[in-house]
């Protein structure tokens, strides 16, 4: 299927929904552009959001992560020493081996 677009004054050019929905490229998504032998490559990028971790999210993945209830008793140390209340944490605790 060819379909002729233009470029607009500043350079810009829209693609036609149904193209952008065949390529998979979002409204406002991301879009990969190279030169190749053939001409002009427009390949849709895929983007994931970064999640910065807070004490708190490292906490739970700690907690959450123990294998064991001795591994269990070095995490809610570990989260301790990092001022924070394990109780307060959400997980699924292992067994407590005593704090």
């Amino acid at each position: 299927m060819d379909t002729l677009i233009t470029v607009n004054q500043r350079g810009a050019l829209t693609l036609p929904k149904d193209i952008r929905e065949q390529a998979g490229i979002p409204k406002g998504g991301p879009v990969r552009v190279q030169m190749t032998s053939e001409g002009v490559l427009l390949t849709p990028v895929i983007a994931y959001p970064v999640e910065i971790y807070t004490p708190e999210r490292i906490a739970e993945f700690r907690l959450n992560n123990a294998l064991d209830a001795e591994d269990y008793h070095a995490a809610v140390k570990e989260v301790l020493q990092m001022g924070l209340n394990p109780d307060t944490i959400p997980h699924q605790p292992i067994k407590r081996v005593g704090r």
